[in-house]
């Protein structure tokens, strides 16, 4: 596997020095940030990226994400155009040495908390969603600002969204996500780049918007529209984890044999009885998931793609973007580093 880790750019506090300091750290997760979805990214972002990751001994080689515009995901407006542009985008990170490309058919919002700084007892915090602090919400009455979403929507354009989607439902996201997928994944072919889709967060319906990309039964039509190794997992346990309902541990294996897994996001969650989760710290035991069955699986199947420690806890005093300070992903990588070397020797 190829231990990876994301960074947000210049305007991330952590810096490309520190990522390289931790063990067994290859590559770096990046993207354009400056950039609306739905415009072309230019050469010269990707090419700065490329040497300033190289200048600290990593690899810039996954991009998280390349954001698919509404329009697309609602198959509405000017969508031909905006697939040519996604296209056009695939093309250039390939040309700067992108291997694997990470995105998301969600609906409005990339993912749904109620709070980013949930306090522990031993005094560290991290993201939670609590149902009982999302009761009585309705986005198309009140005005909400709940974390993940993206701020730069009004009200009102949440509000028109939110009926669009609803207008649509699922079976509409699903001919839009094929007709995405039709149209990108030979381009992604031609590149040599895999294209990674993420599964929703959380992965049911919230506010009554259409979720596809949730459980076993969704992964395996997904898979199916285009049966190619370029269309591809990104394999968050957390996300798809915050679910009873899915055996991550299970998924991983059958994805893994399949050879369609992409990228592993590995982190871990505390569901409570009611459905609401906890992130937590990676160890097994601080969570709901068996991250050693997960890494076990993984290297049962002979898994090679990339791998990062996904959103960590706020500890030792740090401060910084939510989910995303630099000890606590640090301490993710080392521990999943070291169930894979154990793995790995236990098979020889």
């Amino acid at each position: 596997m190829k231990m990876s880790f994301r960074w947000y750019g210049e305007s991330d506090p952590i810096s490309l020095e520190y990522i390289s300091q931790i063990p067994g750290m290859r590559s770096i997760v990046s993207a354009v940030y400056d950039v609306k979805p739905g415009e072309v990214w230019p050469e010269e972002s990707l090419a700065r990226m490329k040497e300033q990751c190289e200048a600290h001994g990593l690899v810039f080689d996954v991009v998280e994400s390349i954001p698919v515009h509404e329009d697309i995901k609602l198959g509405r407006n000017n969508v031909d155009e905006l697939l040519d542009v996604y296209c056009e985008n695939i093309r250039r990170c390939a040309k700067y040495g992108v291997k694997c490309v990470t995105y998301n058919f969600m609906p409005v919002f990339d993912w749904t908390r109620t709070q980013l700084d949930k306090k522990a007892p031993d005094g560290s915090t991290s993201l939670v969603m609590y149902w009982d602090q999302m009761r009585g919400l309705d986005p198309l009455k009140d005005d909400i600002h709940l974390p993940g979403w993206d701020s730069s929507y009004s009200q009102e354009e949440v509000r028109e969204l939110i009926s669009a989607y609803g207008a649509i439902g699922e079976e509409g996201l699903w001919r839009n996500l094929e007709k995405f997928l039709k149209k990108v994944i030979p381009v992604a072919e031609e590149c040599g780049v895999v294209m990674a889709i993420h599964p929703d967060d959380p992965p049911y319906p919230i506010f009554g918007l259409p979720r596809i990309i949730t459980c076993e039964e969704h992964l395996d039509r997904f898979l199916k529209i285009v049966d190619s190794p370029a269309n591809s997992l990104c394999l968050c346990t957390g996300s798809l984890g915050c679910a009873k309902t899915n055996d991550v541990a299970k998924m991983v294996r059958k994805y893994s044999e399949m050879g369609r897994i992409g990228f592993m996001h590995i982190r871990n969650v505390k569901i409570m009885e009611d459905g609401s989760f906890e992130e937590r710290a990676h160890l097994s035991r601080c969570g709901s998931l068996d991250i050693y069955e997960i890494v076990k699986n993984l290297v049962e199947t002979g898994f090679d793609g990339y791998v990062r420690p996904d959103h960590g806890r706020m500890i030792w005093g740090e401060t910084g973007k939510p989910g995303y300070g630099l000890f606590d992903r640090a301490l993710g990588a080392t521990y999943i580093n070291g169930l894979f070397e154990a793995c790995e020797k236990d098979r020889k």
